[in-house]
């Protein structure tokens, strides 16, 4: 979600005219639509002194089953709750349903905050 200041209009519809500009916390950036390639990611500021990264593209992910965990390769995605569209563009969210060497798997992270794709093998019936 991002904070993006106060409004322009009064509830009224009037004009406000601002009494300061944006403040760094304020920052809003594009979403980071990670794809299915090659890894490449990309580190940001952030608050405090963090930095994160995030990836812009992936094909490997750590798939939990029980309590073993495996790198697998992701092959595509193959359905995404979040957006329709994202399936046929191959963009992995945190809740997208991937096919992975291991199997399909649902991504439990966020890539393009974490930099990394974590998922659970989801049965299929």
């Amino acid at each position: 979600m991002k904070d993006q200041g106060r409004s322009k209009r009064k509830r009224t519809g009037g004009r406000l005219r601002p009494s300061h500009k944006k403040k760094r916390h304020q920052l809003g950036r594009q979403p980071t639509e990670t794809t299915v390639a090659e890894p490449r990611f990309r580190v940001v500021d952030s608050r405090g002194n963090q930095k994160k990264v995030r990836a812009l593209s992936t094909n490997v992910a750590q798939v939990a089953d029980g309590g073993e965990v495996s790198e697998a390769e992701i092959e595509n995605v193959v359905d995404n709750p979040s957006n329709v569209n994202y399936i046929r563009r191959n963009i992995i969210t945190k809740g997208a349903i991937i096919e992975t060497s291991a199997g399909t798997a649902r991504v439990t992270s966020r890539p393009g905050q974490d930099g990394q794709v974590n998922a659970v093998l989801v049965d299929d019936e």
